[in-house]
């Protein structure tokens, strides 16, 4: 029913156009081949009548299906759409997640720095103390050496001047009487 309507209000379009365009050709007017046009018209209408018969199931068809088609690809867009939009929010969302990650990391990160600058710090001092009781202890060390050194010179030369003196002040008799004196008490003790 709305085929054949569409058809007669295209085929009187078509009418009105044709008058319209031959009314406006040419100087002198000749009277409308109505007959060329009537066959003209019923040719028009045969076709039409034919392609609706044979191919308007098909394409029928052929439009239903790309309507359906095309509503389809509409609801899957606007589902594309809404993951999108969530996929966006998403990313929106991680990338203030991302500033506050970074802030974080930073804090971080200047918090072990710290920890390490203060171990660092308390390693070189203890290092240092234990170098300087070291230094204290080399330096006590040599003292005492140098000192034991000292000591050994001034015996040995306190020795040498004792020795020179009895030499010049004991005689033989003397001599022998200390000599058994102190084989005496080395025997005894």
């Amino acid at each position: 029913m709305k085929l054949a309507r569409n058809t007669v209000l295209a085929l009187a379009g078509v009418l009105a156009f044709a008058a319209v365009a031959h009314a406006s050709g040419g100087e002198a007017h000749e009277p409308l081949p109505w007959a060329n046009f009537g066959f003209r018209i019923v040719n028009f209408v045969i076709f039409i009548f034919l392609l609706y018969k044979f191919a308007g199931p098909k394409a029928a068809a052929l439009f239903g299906g790309r309507r359906e088609q095309i509503r389809k690809d509409l609801e899957d867009l606007e589902t594309r759409k809404v993951d999108a939009e969530k996929r966006l929010k998403d990313v929106e969302a991680g990338i203030r997640n991302l500033e506050q990650e970074k802030a974080a990391i930073l804090t971080e990160a200047k918090a072990q720095g710290e920890a390490i600058k203060a171990a660092l710090i308390e390693k070189a001092q203890k290092d240092a103390e234990a170098m300087k009781a070291q230094a204290k202890t080399t330096a006590e060390n040599e003292a005492r050496a140098a000192f034991d050194r000292v000591r050994g010179e001034i015996a040995d030369q306190v020795i040498a001047q004792a020795t020179k003196i009895v030499r010049e002040k004991l005689d033989d008799k003397d001599h022998e009487r200390l000599v058994d004196e102190y084989l005496t008490k080395v025997v005894l003790n």
